[in-house]
């Protein structure tokens, strides 16, 4: 009897921190797991609450990640070595994330580093333009960035273009790493281009790729859940 008091007592105290847990942390199936059946070495569940800590990790590394690139061009007061051109494909992946994301309502933790990759890259491609003498092409590119991205939330754009741009996530990725290499084998030297904003990108990327990896599998341990 005393066992059943001390059981109800423990559900109830994590009662407490459910609806935060099943919102950030995990699927209700895997708090069940867990807080009712005391099944703490579910690997399915484990490898879920991994993902999800390191996809909140990746958002809040993200707020920082192309700081140092950033700082390092404001010191300098100089662009040299960077590509514009890169820039531009760079968003445009970032952004067709972000939109794709946003209209399929993926959870925040699922994408929320875009949103703060696409800031941080605009300002990057804002300062290009500062210190290479165009101002006003430097607010002319904000001011028509952020008019389409206003367009593309809205109704108005038809779902065929949004999985079109995430269809077009990878090639603007590579295509803009390789014109970045190519300004700077033709420099000679990277520039005021950041290696540890690079670094940081890479191991981003291999995080959220895990995130995504180990989602979908956890989604697809039901087959009705993959469409089959």
């Amino acid at each position: 009897m005393a066992d059943k008091i001390e059981l109800v007592k423990g559900i109830s105290f994590m009662d407490h921190f459910k609806g935060f847990l099943v919102a950030y942390f995990m699927p209700e199936s895997c708090y069940d797991e867990f807080f009712l059946k005391f099944n703490l070495l579910d690997v399915p569940c484990l490898k879920v609450v991994l993902s999800k800590a390191l996809g909140i990790g990746i958002i809040l590394g993200s707020v920082m990640v192309k700081l140092p690139q950033i700082l390092k061009l404001m010191r300098a007061k100089s662009a040299e070595g960077l590509s514009f051109n890169s820039v531009l494909l760079e968003l445009l992946a970032i952004t067709g994330t972000m939109i794709y994301s946003i209209t399929h309502r993926f959870p925040f933790s699922a994408w929320g580093e875009a949103l703060f990759l696409m800031l941080q890259t605009l300002a990057i491609g804002f300062l290009i333009q500062q210190y290479g003498g165009r101002l006003g092409r430097g607010l002319l590119f904000l001011v028509v960035y952020f008019s389409l991205l206003a367009l593309l939330l809205s109704p108005l754009t038809p779902l065929t273009v949004v999985i079109s741009m995430q269809a077009l996530n990878m090639p603007a990725i590579v295509i803009g790493r390789l014109i970045q290499a190519a300004t700077n084998f033709h420099n000679g030297h990277t520039g005021q281009l950041s290696a540890v904003s690079v670094l940081l990108l890479f191991a981003g990327s291999l995080a959220r790729i895990f995130t995504s990896v180990q989602t979908m599998a956890f989604t697809c341990r039901k087959p009705p859940s993959c469409g089959q």
